[in-house]
């Protein structure tokens, strides 16, 4: 770590309230950019996609469970792997903390992968999770949205991900989707996120963020290639 300016208390205050000056008004543009997010056009789903659950097969109407709001994380954990990933991982760990939270404001958040329901669940147990977590039933809806990706487009060198042609090492993502129910019991795709907007969803960064290294990740192979899972630090 270089080394930093040492100064007076009196001189610290001074930066901190300058530095205040450019946080508040970075809270206000987020403000704004979130105004602009929920006024976004919707999509009407028509697909009936289906999911594997612990309740049994489920439609994505019921994965709402009664609420109007639908938060998807999308779980990278493909239907042959024994794990799931662990950057995804460190993302899920502190879902447990806020579902109940959400669900006070008619919100349901659930993570979708398309591994083998029995894989799943034995995962959530080893790592003491209790989210709702569901399969995409032949994959359709993890492919529609963005996050599962064929051999045939993996070779021909470009995938459609976040957006934009671009190469991609692998055949899963992570991101986040939303959709809306209304009265009628008609689905609105809202919103969908990937790569470095998946950001805002993950508090052990924002809390990073705060100290002298930051998330330190500069001089690594990759960005959260220090990331295990919770149960493998000091492995």
């Amino acid at each position: 770590m270089n080394e930093h300016k040492i100064v007076s208390r009196d001189e610290w205050l001074e930066a901190r309230k300058t530095h205040l000056a450019r946080e508040k008004e970075f809270t206000r543009q987020r403000d704004a950019l979130s105004k602009e997010r929920r006024a976004l056009p919707w999509v009407r789903i028509e697909e009936d996609y289906r999911f594997d659950t612990s309740r049994g097969e489920q439609s994505l109407g019921d994965l709402f469970d009664g609420r109007s709001q639908l938060i998807v994380q999308h779980f990278m954990f493909g239907p042959d792997w024994e794990e799931g990933c662990p950057s995804c991982s460190f993302w899920a760990d502190g879902y447990n903390a806020f579902v109940g939270h959400l669900a006070q404001r008619d919100v349901t958040m659930i993570a979708v992968s398309n591994a083998p329901q029995e894989k799943l669940d034995a995962y959530k147990k080893r790592l003491g999770w209790s989210f709702t977590w569901a399969t995409a039933i032949d994959g359709a809806f993890s492919r529609d949205f963005g996050v599962t990706y064929s051999a045939d487009e993996l070779a021909a060198g470009e995938v459609h991900h976040n957006y934009e042609n671009q190469k991609f090492p692998i055949d899963e993502a992570p991101g986040a989707s939303v959709f809306y129910k209304d009265g009628e019991g008609r689905i609105f795709h809202t919103y969908s996120c990937y790569a470095r907007g998946l950001d805002m969803l993950n508090a052990a960064y924002s809390y990073l963020d705060l100290t002298p290294k930051g998330r330190d990740e500069d001089d690594l192979p990759f960005p959260m290639s220090w990331v295990r899972r919770k149960d493998s630090y000091g492995a």
